[in-house]
């Protein structure tokens, strides 16, 4: 990755002086401005050079540039107008050779469709991005559940909700978020990142989250699994024979459902992992094709 392709702290408030872009809380903008740290992002990622990257929120185009000369695509999804117009022209200036390898799509990530990218003739198979912190789990789980071609996830999200993504059965910021993704893949942190790399530094500190997806599971669980998950975390201090009668129809129903799958009724939905609830999803799953 050339340094001179990256932007620094003067680029960036030229870039957005340009455009009279005033970052805002509502779109979650908050823009790097220190290539070091969007080194340490494209290497963690791990990419290869046959890599078609989804970005999400590529904002003034920091991040953008670091992938552009490390994969084969990067196809780049904004829902700011003034931004996604000017983002092909900046990577046309400051890495000329790479201009080829960018599609920029100005569209809401949370509404991109598989057809939207399919038009671009890509097929994403990571995804690399800084998330908009406000909707920063609602995207990644649209864009896992749009893309099933995606292997490789590292985003940058507010570190509380990368602490709660990659938390683990039974501690108390497990729940819905981590077993989600779990659901995905392995997920671990990769990193804490300072409040200063960022233009108009956040409150908060970020953190990496990295997700190595499962190619061989079941996606058609999905609609089995998460209803479970939603109802086993909706009252955290109640039981799984009591939290999954929604699902179920009954307590009662739901502990033959726990007990035919090896799990205890009397557990709290922290106390099962990604494989419990897959158990009990496979399980709905059959009852529901009889």
């Amino acid at each position: 990755m050339a340094d001179s392709h990256l932007l620094g702290p003067v680029e960036i408030r030229e870039l957005a002086s340009e455009l009279d872009v005033t970052p805002t809380k509502k779109l979650g903008q908050n823009f790097v401005h220190d290539p070091n740290t969007v080194r340490r992002i494209v290497a963690a990622a791990e990419l290869s050079p046959d890599d078609v990257v989804v970005e999400v929120g590529p904002g003034l185009g920091s991040l953008t540039l670091g992938l552009v000369d490390t994969v084969s695509h990067v196809v780049a999804l904004e829902i700011d107008p003034r931004l996604a117009g000017r983002l092909a022209q900046t990577v046309g200036q400051r890495a000329p050779e790479f201009a080829d390898r960018l599609t920029v799509l100005n569209t809401d990530a949370l509404q991109v469709a598989r057809a939207d990218v399919a038009a671009a003739d890509a097929v994403p198979t990571a995804l690399v991005a800084n998330l908009p912190y406000n909707v920063s789990v609602p995207v990644l789980l649209h864009l896992l559940a749009e893309f099933p071609s995606i292997r490789r996830v590292l985003v940058m999200v507010q570190k509380e909700v990368a602490d709660r993504l990659a938390a683990t059965p039974g501690s108390k910021i497990y729940g819905v978020p981590s077993v989600k993704a779990a659901f995905y893949g392995e997920v671990s942190r990769a990193g804490t990142i300072g409040k200063n790399v960022f233009w108009p530094a956040p409150n908060i500190e970020s953190g990496l989250v990295r997700i190595d997806v499962d190619p061989h599971r079941d996606r058609g669980l999905r609609e089995h699994v998460f209803p479970l998950v939603d109802a086993a975390f909706s009252q955290r201090r109640k039981t799984l024979r009591s939290t999954l009668s929604s699902v179920y129809g009954s307590p009662a129903a739901a502990e033959e459902a726990l007990r035919a799958s090896g799990i205890e009724p009397g557990l709290r939905g922290e106390a099962l992992g990604v494989d419990d609830f897959i158990r009990l999803g496979e399980m709905r799953r059959s009852v529901a094709d009889d």
